[in-house]
Parts: structure tokens; C-alpha cells; sequence
């Protein structure tokens, strides 16, 4: 069942010309209408700080010229996307070592940060800990694309750690975990993990398994009301290991309801806590892409 259909990626482009930042146009471009990689690695040379992370707003969460753990990971996923992962990896690395704590981690958030706007639940501490949500990320798109480099290393002890430590989690962490087993060279512990990690998901409650239901799913403690990922969330792509956690029903249940959150604008909404004018302004878009990509994943699988 194809569910990423011209008229509803038609009217995702209007969407993005109408409100979307530079970045995700050119992003819009590049992955459907042929745009160039180029193009899009300029517009997210703006965001780039100069102790050689990014920040400026590139997660709309973050706000200032601090570059911050997180930001950092998503321009990551964008030199990904473009194929300019590799050759920009090496300086993000000297820069992730930088700010890595004595654990092997970075942290959730940068204290400098407490200088500028920033949604409430950043961590803005003196001494942070290493963070598994921050740090799976970055190793996850770093092993896809297949980088060496000592600080890689590193972090992947301290995930593999963190991750064979928890006995709970909540869904940000959950998704980042994945994110992590994903790409990791160890697939056989890899396995093991997320089917681990998806047990304690599913126990919990934290995912929307029936959207006709919700009422059966749990909002997890400190995240907005309503603030339960689906199952997509969890499994973007039919590849990951996370799609091991939902049966056939769920996964199509949770791609209709994917599909079906497109608003009449031709935008996906954010489900996150509006802290700011600009959370959703600048979220929308890049929640449209990544609606995008997830429907044209499960369509061509």
C-alpha cells in the first residue's frame, strides 16, 4: 500500500515553500526534486559554531551561537542524508572529545546554554553527566557511516554500558538507543539489546500501539500531555531492529495514523510542549520531512 502519494507529497511542498527555513527547503529539494547536495551542506553551514559544533536554533529547542550535543547529531543526520557524512565526521569528532565528560559521554546540554533562550527540559548544569540519549545518537549516524576515530570508540563503550545497565527508560532515550543498535559492528549484542529495550517500552506503555485507543498507552513522566510516540517513532524504517518490537497490525495501524496526521496545510504536526513561538514554526517542517521519509521507507520495502 503505497501511502507517501503524489498529492500528499504535493501537498508537503507546499507546505515547506510556504513556512520552512532555507535549510529544510533545501533539504525539501535535494531528496524530491533533484536539488543539490551542495546546496543543502551551505544552508547548514550557517548553524555551524566555532568551536566546531552547531547551534544558532538548528533544533529549534536550542536557542544562541552555543553549539550543543544534540544540534550537533542533527547536522550529522544532514551530511548523512546529503552523503557528506564521512568527509565532515573527523572535525566533529575533535570537537564531540571536547566536551565529553570523564564517563565517555557527552552531555544532555552545554551550561553555556543558560545564557540564551532553551526549552526547560535541556539539562543546563555546572558538572553534567555523560548522557545515553545525546551520546547513542551521535555514535548511531557515525557507525552508519562507517567513521574511525578515537573519541567513536570511546562512546561506543560508554553506550554499550548504559545501555546493558537499564533496567528503565523513557521513549527519547529508547529511540536514541535504537539509533545506536542500529549502526553498531556487534549485530548479535545488538539484537539482544533492542529486543531488551523494546520489552521495557512495551511494558511501560510508552508507545502508541491503537490510535483508536490511547487511552491505552502511558505519557511518560516529564513529557507533554499527549506526548506518546507512535510506533514509527520507534521504527522509522522497516530495517530497524526496533520493527521487531510491533506485529504486522501495528506497524500499518501506526503508518495510517501516520499518514493521517498530515494536516490540511500539506504540514505534519510536532507533539512536543510549544515552549516558544518558534517550536513549532521551525519543528513543523522538519517533522514533515521525517514523515515523509518514514512513509516512503515502509512503501518501498
Amino acid at each position: 500500500m503505497t501511502r507517501c502519494t503524489p498529492q500528499r507529497l504535493a501537498d508537503a511542498e507546499r507546505f515547506i515553500w510556504l513556512t520552512a527555513r532555507v535549510l529544510e527547503q533545501r533539504r525539501f529539494e535535494h531528496l524530491h526534486a533533484d536539488g543539490s547536495a551542495a546546496a543543502v551542506h551551505t544552508a547548514l553551514e550557517a548553524y555551524r559554531c566555532s568551536d566546531g559544533g552547531y547551534g544558532y536554533g538548528l533544533e529549534p529547542d536550542a536557542r544562541g551561537p552555543i553549539s550543543q550535543p544534540l544540534q550537533t547529531w542533527t547536522a550529522l543526520t544532514i551530511l548523512d542524508e546529503i552523503g557528506r557524512c564521512a568527509e565532515a565526521a573527523p572535525a566533529i569528532c575533535d570537537h564531540l572529545a571536547t566536551i565529553t565528560r570523564p564517563d565517555g559521554g557527552v552531555p544532555g546540554g552545554d551550561v553555556r546554554l543558560g545564557d540564551y533562550p532553551h526549552a526547560p527540559w535541556i539539562p543546563v548544569v555546572e558538572e553534567p553527566e555523560g548522557s545515553l540519549l545525546s551520546t547513542a545518537l551521535l555514535a548511531g549516524v557515525l557507525h552508519k557511516n562507517a567513521v574511525e576515530h578515537p573519541w567513536l570508540s570511546g562512546a561506543t563503550e560508554f553506550c554499550w554500558k548504559r545501555v546493558d545497565a537499564l533496567t528503565e527508560t523513557h521513549p527519547y532515550e529508547a529511540i536514541a538507543s535504537v539509533a545506536f543498535l542500529d549502526q553498531v559492528p556487534d549485530r548479535e549484542r545488538a539484537e539482544r539489546a533492542a529486543e531488551r529495550v523494546g520489552g521495557l517500552i512495551r511494558e511501560a506503555g510508552y508507545v502508541l500501539l491503537d490510535p483508536e485507543r490511547p487511552e491505552l498507552a502511558r505519557v511518560a513522566p516529564g513529557y507533554a500531555s499527549g506526548e506518546i510516540p507512535g510506533v514509527c517513532d520507534y521504527a522509522p524504517s522497516p530495517a530497524s531492529l526496533a520493527r521487531r518490537w510491533f506485529s504486522d497490525t501495528e506497524i500499518e495501524r501506526g503508518l495510517d495514523h501516520l499518514a493521517e496526521q498530515q494536516r490540511e496545510d500539506g504540514g505534519w504536526p510536532i507533539h512536543w510542549l510549544e515552549w516558544s513561538p518558534s517550536t513549532a514554526l521551525e519543528g513543523r517542517p522538519r517533522v514533515t520531512l521525517d514523515a515523509l521519509r518514514v512513509l516512503s521507507a515502509y512503501d518501498a520495502a
